[in-house]
């Protein structure tokens, strides 16, 4: 394994609805945990969701693995985490920060403790909102995701938020951070610098992993063979010049 990777101590959780995907990287070492969305899902062709989530349970039964809620009543909600907790003890029900019409769901997060579910908070993106959900959480092994690539998204460096995010959860040791919606491998090494529990990585970037520690010399000429290769490739071309 790459030393710089085995140094890691964040939590890799792969993120995707890609069941072969999830497979092959349920033997890698470093991936510790899987999440998924309604938006992934669906992207991925899922039809089933149930069906989809059983499977992958089956398949991966000793790693934590979030399925999120798909109703937007909390009424409902409640209804769902409960049935989706009971699909195996290693599930973890996703539950979004607040409804569509931003109504917060803390109050729901609040019973569901109550009642033992481990949940997943997601779609935070503000520190008050952290604050706030670990207190409904208190002292039931749950995570909390902040979408730091969102932040990133609107031209903020999510670092400050999330150094004062792992701070905030220091009283809370039931509670994982997770660094959601990552852009770069780069924010692994960040989330692993500032002591954040988890990131989630999606497939796609965990493909670049090998990349991870590469000779920059060497990567520099790859990228000039590249672009020459497709040039020809592509039978590019210019006139040549007419001399007298």
């Amino acid at each position: 394994m790459n030393p710089l990777l085995e140094k890691l101590h964040v939590q890799i959780f792969a993120d995707g609805a890609d069941l072969a995907g999830a497979l092959e990287l349920y033997n890698n070492p470093l991936i510790r945990g899987f999440t998924t969305n309604p938006t992934l899902m669906r992207a991925a062709g899922v039809a089933d969701y149930e069906q989809f989530a059983r499977r992958l349970l089956r398949a991966i039964p000793d790693r934590p693995i979030s399925f999120e809620v798909i109703a937007d009543d909390f009424d409902e909600m409640e209804w769902q985490a409960m049935e989706i907790s009971s699909w195996g003890e290693q599930v973890v029900v996703k539950v979004p920060i607040t409804n569509t019409r931003g109504k917060s769901s803390l109050p729901l997060v609040r019973r569901l403790a109550r009642a033992r579910v481990q949940l997943n908070v997601t779609a935070i993106l503000k520190l008050e909102q952290v604050r706030e959900t670990a207190d409904a959480l208190g002292d039931v092994s749950s995570y909390i995701s902040v979408f730091a690539g969102r932040i990133a998204d609107t031209g903020r460096d999510p670092v400050p938020m999330m150094e004062e995010a792992v701070s905030a959860l220091r009283e809370y040791p039931c509670l994982q951070l997770i660094w959601a919606s990552p852009r770069e491998l780069l924010n692994i090494f960040q989330a692993d610098a500032i002591g954040c529990h988890v990131i989630t990585v999606t497939h796609d970037l965990l493909k670049k992993l090998p990349l991870v520690g590469k000779d920059l010399t060497e990567y520099s000429l790859a990228t000039v063979r590249m672009f020459y290769e497709d040039a020809q490739k592509a039978a590019f071309c210019l006139p040549q010049p007419e001399f007298a």
